[in-house]
């Protein structure tokens, strides 16, 4: 479940009391992992894949209750504000023209130049907060248009243009600085608190970085982009059962040769980083290391892109020579092909295993759980999946009729649908199985998170305040336990 799911006030899920308040439901339901989607700044489509930073913490899970409780913000401020009402959906476009308003209130109260735990914060991040906190600065300075729309020395980084910027700009550096200072002792209180409740984090990050972003702003060599910034190719994916025309996700490709050449430093950072958010992390897209979809730079469709080799093993040889052992979850979803299962086998992680694509009564499927190896991850479906009662309901007959001769559940009525699969993911050998909130709750289509390759109505649902019951979370722990999973 994403944090902006959670049923807090304010409009969006945030590290407020319900967060504690669900780790304590995971701990007494005898869960032990808690799944989020990746924690940046959304930018285009509101999506946590196309974040404005890789490192930088999403603003609007921060707890204006905390910053009540602090002194820097009173309650009638807050209420002040439309955050939406809808207490079912997310309503970005209130949550964007409000958000910052207030959080600026407590930033100009804050008087953080004079914390020393601000300033040991602002020099350990010192390698990505100054470029992002300017980065964002300047955005805001040029409308909020992307960074290649910018002026041209700021655009290419003049030296003197970063200086006059920073100068010209320096009480919003210090907004975007407050904002990810107080984000990150918001969430490092709340790892913790999970931690020592015996619930591990596992995160989600997505393999590229968004075009739109302080990432390829400040650091063009890592991309394939042409001397005056521009890229050369663009990252998506082909032609699938997702999309006729395939997707093309915008993202700048990497110039593998040379992370190679630095000996992947940057990822190492990104991996280090990372691994000081979360206990598990999961990587999106991991088919892209073994060979990556290259689509020309002004196509407007996936169709035409063309696949290039990856970095493979070497990556991952390297990132373990850094820093040892990771706990790491490969997304091998989609078409793989031998080299990327090779990729996958030899890297150790474990990939992942999804109930929804184990009924195709057209085909045989490695997804149906008698063919499953014990290292992996098996979910009944995931964020880009519609969820099991709604998924159910849309398959044709066929598919139906497979998935009832299958789990031998000739007489279980669509209202309970769910529990099938549910017990279909924990019986399996799979050394971890993730059940999204929804699956667990028999939501329908509604509560559907993303439907990948559309825009405008995705990343939106959240729970309601007392959805999870007792009856619920004793009926979790009993199957936990007895398929041996606690």
């Amino acid at each position: 479940m994403p944090i902006s799911s959670l049923p807090s006030k304010y409009g969006i899920g945030c590290f407020s009391k319900e967060a504690y308040l669900f780790i304590d439901q995971l701990k007494e339901s005898g869960q032990r992992y808690w799944q989020i989607l990746p924690l940046g700044p959304t930018g285009y489509g509101d999506s946590p894949y196309q974040s404005f930073s890789t490192f930088a913490g999403n603003p609007y899970f921060i707890d204006l209750e905390d910053l009540i409780e602090e002194g820097l913000l009173q309650s009638a401020e807050c209420e002040a504000y439309d955050f939406g009402d809808n207490s079912r959906y997310v309503d970005y476009e209130k949550i964007y023209l409000s958000r910052f308003k207030i959080l600026k209130k407590a930033y100009q109260r804050s008087r953080i130049d004079q914390d020393k735990a601000f300033k040991a914060y602002e020099l350990e991040n010192e390698f990505w907060l100054k470029d992002y906190a300017l980065y964002m600065a300047v955005k805001n300075q040029f409308g909020g248009v992307s960074w290649n729309e910018w002026d041209e020395d700021i655009r290419l980084r003049d030296p003197d243009a970063l200086k006059s910027y920073e100068k010209e700009l320096k009480d919003e550096v210090g907004f975007y600085k407050f904002l990810q200072y107080t984000f990150a002792k918001q969430w490092q209180k709340l790892k913790r608190y999970a931690n020592e409740s015996g619930i591990q984090i596992i995160g989600d990050i997505p393999i590229y970085v968004a075009f739109d972003s302080a990432d390829s702003w400040s650091h063009a060599e890592l991309f394939q982009f042409d001397q005056f910034k521009n890229p050369t190719a663009l990252a998506g994916c082909p032609p699938d059962g997702f999309s006729a025309t395939g997707q093309l996700w915008g993202n700048p490709l990497y110039n593998w040769a040379y992370h190679k050449q630095t000996s992947y430093a940057w990822w190492i950072q990104r991996i280090s980083y990372c691994f000081q958010l979360y206990d598990v992390v999961r990587i999106d897209h991991f088919r892209g290391f073994d060979q990556y979809y290259s689509i020309p730079f002004g196509a407007v469709t996936a169709e035409n892109g063309h696949w290039e080799k990856g970095p493979g093993i070497d990556l991952f040889q390297n990132l373990n020579r850094q820093l040892g052992e990771m706990n790491i979850i490969a997304e091998d979803l989609g078409y793989v092909t031998d080299s990327v299962r090779k990729l996958v086998k030899d890297s150790g992680y474990p990939g992942m295993k999804v109930l929804e694509f184990a009924f195709d009564s057209r085909e045989k499927s490695d997804y149906m759980p008698h063919n499953y190896e014990r290292n992996c991850v098996v979910y009944t479906g995931t964020h880009d999946n519609d969820t099991i009662k709604g998924w159910y309901q849309s398959i044709v007959p066929a598919d139906r009729q497979l998935s009832i001769d299958y789990m031998g559940n000739e007489k279980t009525e669509l209202k309970d649908i769910h529990w099938d699969f549910i017990r279909l993911a924990l019986s399996s050998v799979a050394q971890l199985a993730i059940i999204p909130i929804q699956d667990y709750l028999g939501l329908d289509t509604e509560a559907r998170m993303n439907q990948p390759s559309t825009l405008g109505n995705n990343w939106k649902w959240r729970l309601l305040t007392g959805e999870i019951t007792k009856e619920l979370l004793n009926k979790m722990n009993k199957l936990t336990a007895l398929y041996g999973r606690k």
